[in-house]
């Protein structure tokens, strides 16, 4: 048995915050799942196995947790991470005792993921309904500590047209330094979109399941990740203007202009149609690196 197959419906959102006297709060970014199906399908995109410890970002009143210890097998460990006073006594009420899940106080954009992978022994998998106002800096959190190999990956959800960036290709007017930043260290997919009906309250928008696997290495090796995201901020600061110009403006005009010769990108071109490869070579050619790959 899998999921939430032969499992009673999940409670609706509504009954438990008024169990325990609480509204959803609109500040917050409060929007529950209530669809079980929806709640199913996330934990069966985790693949998470008996010895796996999953953490799950924003786990408000424990729906998408009860989805997971309903997964056959049941990862190890859940670490339960919530900020919201109010949505950590729901927690506890609903889900205190568990042997499996562990309820962490904390903001997740703070979480120390590297050293609870440290203390699980292997690398993680991240789960949760991202917050929209929020998402973006969560997101490049995530990479950040994928990168560094604390995520092996992470199953998300996120607003639809931030999906759609994410995964946008070259020359999609979508496409842009959120994009590059995650596709350099990260494959990434969207894996079904969620009606606004299956929340409480709805939201206006439609939202999205992401995965994002952790790259073992970067897709395109630089000398200097640093420079290399500079050099990507830089570019989409002014994203019409041409990369020669936009360049110049950090770089200068005859730095700008050696490192465009050096990797073989047209000055003329704007930042939106380079590939991570092409800002790879922008990057090694300003680092005085070899532009040939």
């Amino acid at each position: 048995m899998t999921g939430d197959r032969d499992q009673p419906p999940i409670e609706d959102p509504r009954r438990v915050l008024a169990r325990y006297g609480f509204e959803a709060k609109k500040a917050w970014g409060q929007n529950f799942l209530r669809d079980a199906s929806v709640l199913s399908r996330i934990a069966s995109a985790a693949r998470a196995t008996a010895e796996d410890v999953v953490v799950e970002i924003g786990a408000g009143l424990g729906a998408l947790t009860g989805a997971l210890l309903r997964a056959e097998p049941p990862p190890a460990r859940i670490l339960a991470i919530e900020r919201d006073p109010d949505m950590l006594a729901v927690l506890a009420g609903e889900l205190g005792g568990g042997s499996r899940v562990e309820i962490v106080a904390a903001d997740a954009a703070h979480f120390d993921f590297a050293a609870a992978a440290r203390a699980s022994g292997r690398p993680l998998i991240v789960v949760g309904n991202l917050p929209y106002q929020i998402a973006s800096a969560l997101v490049l959190a995530l990479v950040d500590a994928g990168r560094r190999g604390a995520i092996a990956r992470a199953i998300v959800m996120v607003q639809r047209e931030m999906a759609q960036r994410i995964i946008a290709p070259p020359g999609s007017r979508v496409y842009g330094r959120l994009t590059v930043a995650i596709t350099q260290h990260a494959e990434a997919k969207i894996l079904f979109h969620v009606r606004p009906g299956s929340f409480h309250p709805a939201p206006a928008v439609t939202s999205s399941v992401l995965s994002l696997v952790f790259r073992a290495a970067p897709l395109a090796p630089v000398r200097d990740a640093a420079l290399f995201e500079e050099v990507v901020k830089q570019a989409f600061a002014t994203r019409r203007k041409m990369l020669r110009r936009a360049l110049a403006a950090r770089f200068g005009e005859e730095g700008a202009a050696a490192a465009l010769a050096a990797s073989g990108v047209a000055g003329t071109k704007r930042a939106e149609e380079l590939s991570v490869a092409d800002f790879a070579r922008l990057a090694d050619a300003l680092a005085g690196a070899p532009a040939g790959r």
